[in-house]
């Protein structure tokens, strides 16, 4: 039942009921010019100790009451915050300054719109989760963007070498985490048929460079083999489903990280609190990846998405090895965060939340990543601690500066 109920929700546009007819909505993606960031200088930093304390859950942060009283940032202050750290993996560390281009900051104040009351707990009511097994779903686009970051998060790839996540899942706003120093993707893929310790080194380096379909076809004929018999009718595209009766399971295939980046205004030097506004990081990877990757988009409002809907998936701590999908509804937003109450762990901090719309001037649709999932955080509201779980907004300026990282100046002009 789950499987189909995926099914219809990856392959049927959304619908609304207007005046008792279903009417497509005409949801598109909006091109938008973006501002130029620039880099400026880069300084040399000491090496970080790598003692900070990796929390996956927030306390003490600018809650939604609070971000209403936040005043638009002037040019200056950007600037200030979009500068940016790198870690390389061999423990050193550098400031680049940046310079911001081709913006006019908003007078406006960092309003949210009003939505539902809160809640409490990370699963709200009935756990609404789904835990993908079936490797046709797996191995495939949009869930095998999904990734496992060492430290106990999750993240999503962004390109054939980058992965985005949350900073905090790195740094903790005053010195990067235990466990960063030496910080690994997991990357699931499934696993063939006497690919143990045998000849480790070119297990690996084949299976990297195998085609998904390609393992997956060889797997299903395993899978055949092993089963001693044939039922009449089935053929290999139900493999998949078999998958329990054989015992063969997906595994991470794990890759260093080669640098890490987090913007300035992630530190506590800078905000004098952590600033969930900039709870994002890239992460480099050493080695490229063959999978398909999802691109960024720049996250609209939420009245401009089909239903309001969200989607994400990660790697819940509650559902050890397991890929978890789920989607919900925006209860609020402000300029640069989402307020949502979609089921959620510890250990899905930093998943990529994405949406489904309208490439301009066509008539296909294309899934893009507009915000990152920061977590499940305290606030303190009128002297009560309160909860909710929040996600990072990609604005015009979060889009420029993620793209610097990963495509350096170029390309960077719209999106």
């Amino acid at each position: 039942m789950g499987c189909v109920l995926l099914l219809l929700l990856f392959s049927i546009p959304f619908f609304h009921l207007i005046h008792g007819i279903d009417i497509e909505e005409d949801f598109i993606w909006q091109l938008k010019k973006l501002p130029k960031i620039v880099k400026e200088k880069t300084f040399s930093l000491d090496t970080p100790k790598f003692e900070g304390e990796g929390k996956l859950e927030l306390s003490g942060v600018c809650g939604i009451e609070c971000q209403r009283t936040l005043p638009a940032p002037r040019l200056a202050d950007l600037n200030e915050l979009l500068s940016y750290e790198t870690t390389f993996e061999n423990g050193t560390r550098t400031l680049t300054e940046v310079n911001v281009l081709g913006i006019e900051p908003d007078a406006a104040p960092n309003a949210t719109s009003k939505g539902l009351s809160r809640r409490k707990r990370q699963v709200y009511g009935t756990d609404s989760r789904f835990s993908i097994s079936d490797t046709r779903f797996l191995t495939n686009y949009p869930f095998n963007t999904a990734v496992k970051i060492s430290t106990g998060c999750s993240g999503i790839l962004i390109s054939p070498k980058h992965v985005l996540t949350a900073a905090h899942c790195v740094h903790d706003g005053k010195d990067y985490i235990k466990g960063s120093k030496k910080l690994r993707v997991g990357l699931l893929k499934l696993k063939s048929k006497g690919s143990g310790k045998r000849r480790r080194g070119a297990a690996r380096r084949s299976k990297r460079e195998a085609p998904e379909v390609e393992v997956h076809q060889a797997d299903a004929k395993r899978s055949r083999r092993r089963s001693g018999s044939s039922r009449a009718g089935r053929k290999q595209k139900t493999s998949g489903l078999d998958e329990k009766k054989t015992e063969r399971k997906p595994s991470f295939q794990w890759t260093r990280v080669k640098s890490t980046q987090i913007p300035k205004g992630w530190l506590r030097g800078v905000t004098g609190d952590v600033a969930v506004d900039y709870d994002y990081a890239v992460l480099e990877l050493k080695r490229p990846h063959k999978k398909k990757y999802m691109d960024l988009g720049i996250s609209p409002a939420s009245k401009m998405m089909p239903g309001s809907m969200i989607h994400f998936s990660g790697y819940d701590s509650d559902r050890s090895g397991q890929l978890v999908y789920r989607f919900c509804s925006v209860s609020e937003e402000s300029n640069d965060l989402f307020y949502q109450y979609c089921d959620a762990e510890s250990g899905s901090t930093g998943s990529g939340i994405y949406l489904r719309l309208k490439e301009p001037n066509e008539k296909k649709w294309k899934r893009k990543i507009i915000a990152i999932y920061s977590g499940h955080q305290w606030v303190d509201v009128n002297g009560e601690q309160q909860d909710y779980n929040v996600a990072v907004r990609i604005t015009p300026l979060k889009y420029a500066q993620i793209c610097l990282w990963i495509n350096g100046n170029e390309n960077c002009a719209q999106g």
